[in-house]
Formats: structure tokens, sequence, C-alpha cells
């Protein structure tokens, strides 16, 4: 039972980098988040976080073959949505002034559904790493993973939240670069490894 739960968190605390990145990115393009929005924000990476395993591990007991094609083009999937979004983002810091404060500062709900898929995708692949746990297990190893996500992501926000008080016009493009860097590093790793 120990190992279980050990290693559901430390999955939790790998699969929650790019959350929490994003997350910080998040924080810094909405300096004045309140905290209702911070909880609704790091719910839903932590919602997706909880999905995407249960999804994997559907995929490789019931549908092997059809998983197995399609694991070659998740790393492109997840780097053209954090593309999609970290350009827009920098673009957006450049026209600051045709937009008012609020639209300007606030992640649509469009934008940050893409940010949860972008950022759990990978997690998709744990399916393979629980495929030999039952219901239950695969469940309690998803929910665990959500937690940790969770915590993790309202920790990014704060940050992101505190320097983007600090950076003001800077924090948009500045978060925006960190999901192009995040999206360059998932490809750079497919290539790679």
């Amino acid at each position: 039972m120990f190992s279980f739960l050990l290693n559901s968190i430390l999955l939790g605390f790998g699969l929650a980098m790019d959350a929490f990145s994003v997350s910080l990115a998040n924080g810094l393009h909405e300096p004045k988040m309140p905290a209702k929005r911070m909880i609704l924000i790091a719910g839903t990476f932590a919602g997706f976080q909880f999905i995407m395993p249960v999804i994997g591990w559907i995929c490789v007991r019931f549908f092997v073959e059809m998983f197995t094609f399609l694991q070659g083009y998740i790393p492109f999937a997840a780097s053209g949505l954090l593309f999609l979004i970290g350009g827009k983002m920098v673009i957006e810091s450049f026209h600051g002034d045709e937009e008012s404060e609020s639209d300007m500062h606030t992640v649509s709900a469009g934008g940050l559904f893409l940010q949860g898929i972008a950022t759990s995708i990978d997690a998709l692949s744990v399916g393979f790493t629980i495929a030999e746990y039952n219901v239950a297990m695969a469940f309690s190893s998803a929910l665990i993973i959500a937690v940790v996500t969770c915590v993790i992501c309202l920790i990014g926000l704060h940050l992101g939240r505190h320097f983007g008080t600090r950076l003001s016009g800077k924090a948009t493009a500045l978060g925006g670069i960190v999901l192009l860097f995040i999206g360059t590093r998932i490809l750079v790793a497919f290539f790679l490894f």
C-alpha cells in the first residue's frame, strides 16, 4: 500500500510540472486573479490530470492497438496547443493598449481548456504504467495525481500572481514565453529520447 501511494504521489509531481509552469504563466498573465478563479484553474488542470491516466488505463486494457498508433502524435499535439496559446499571449502583450484591462489579463474558458489538454496529454501514457492496476487502484492513483496537481498549480498561480504584479506589462509576454518554452521542451524530449 505504501509503495502504491508513494508511486502515485511521485507520478503526480512528475506530471504536474507542465501544469505548474502554465499556472505560473497564468498568474503572471493575470496578477489580480481572485482566489475563486485560482481554484477554478487549478481544479481544471487537476481534472485533466485525473481523466488522462484513466483514459490511458482504459486504452491499454481495451484498445491497445489504437492507442499505440496514436502515441507518436501526443508530443506534437501538446506542443502545438502550447505554441498556439503562448504565441497568442506574446502577441497580446504587444497590443495591450487596444484591449480592456480585464480582457487582456483573463485566460478564456477555451484557452483554459486547451491548456488543460496540453499539460495533461502526456499523462495519457501513465495508463501504461498502471495497466496492471484493478479499477479501484487505477482510479485511486489518478485521484492522487489530481490532488498533487491541484496543490502544485495553486502554488504556481500564487507565485505567478505575486511576480505578475511586480512585472506589470511584461507579465503577459513572459507567460507566453514560458508556454512556448514548455512546448519546445516537449518536442526536444520527443526527438532526443
